[in-house]
């Protein structure tokens, strides 16, 4: 999947109206993001507590990357609708099953050569703000392509109403997670739990860090 000029043009025109609803109507505060590198394959990992998150999180990564995508699957019940998947997909989402999706597999895997991408490891929302545990998949995407995975914490998003003013949340970006030992390991179920355990207790260390940690789901 590659993004043409338009939809980059599309993509980065929208996030500073997006801005304008965060940051200015709204106080929504971005920390970190000189850990996110410019170039090479990213794979940002986040907590997963608003439907909100499809539309802040990108707007706080693009906003320092301008003309840049941020991929990420989305359930495929949002594309059932026209305008919503015309609106999705030109944000850079693309519809994944829930059940095993070999196709948004084989996507992630040919994005993650060279693109930005956000996951949710714990593949569903948890309102309360509490961390869930990770989905082992999330660990065998880590084994397979080898990006530069960013932890990320968001806190308040939860709280948020639309319209609304006066809301405060904020996004961290930890630094890079560090895989080599693990990587050394054999390609198998064990090792895919033990990356996804590290990635999800990096995230905890974000949220401890933040004083927004609820204790897991």
């Amino acid at each position: 999947m590659r993004a043409n000029l338009l939809q980059r043009l599309w993509v980065t025109f929208s996030i500073y109206v997006i801005g304008v609803y965060a940051s200015a109507l709204n106080r929504f505060i971005v920390k970190g993001s000189g850990n996110i590198p410019r170039r090479g394959p990213v794979l940002l990992v986040s907590n997963h507590i608003s439907a909100y998150e499809t539309i802040f999180l990108p707007w706080a990564v693009i906003k320092h990357n301008p003309f840049q995508m941020l991929w990420a699957p989305a359930k495929e019940e949002l594309f059932e609708n026209t305008f919503q998947r015309l609106i999705y997909s030109s944000w850079g989402a693309f519809p994944v099953k829930r059940k095993r999706d070999l196709k948004a597999n084989r996507i992630l895997n040919e994005l993650l050569l060279d693109q930005k991408v956000m996951l949710f490891p714990e593949g569903t929302r948890h309102k309360d703000g509490k961390l869930g545990k990770g989905n082992r998949g999330v660990g065998k995407i880590i084994y397979d392509t080898r990006p530069t995975v960013i932890p990320t914490a968001l806190t308040g998003l939860n709280h948020w109403k639309f319209p609304g003013l006066g809301q405060q949340a904020s996004v961290l970006f930890g630094q890079a997670l560090d895989f080599e030992d693990l990587f050394q390991r054999e390609d198998c179920k064990e090792t895919h739990q033990l990356i996804v355990e590290r990635v999800m207790q990096s995230i905890a260390n974000l949220l401890k860090e933040e004083g927004a940690y609820c204790g897991e789901a």
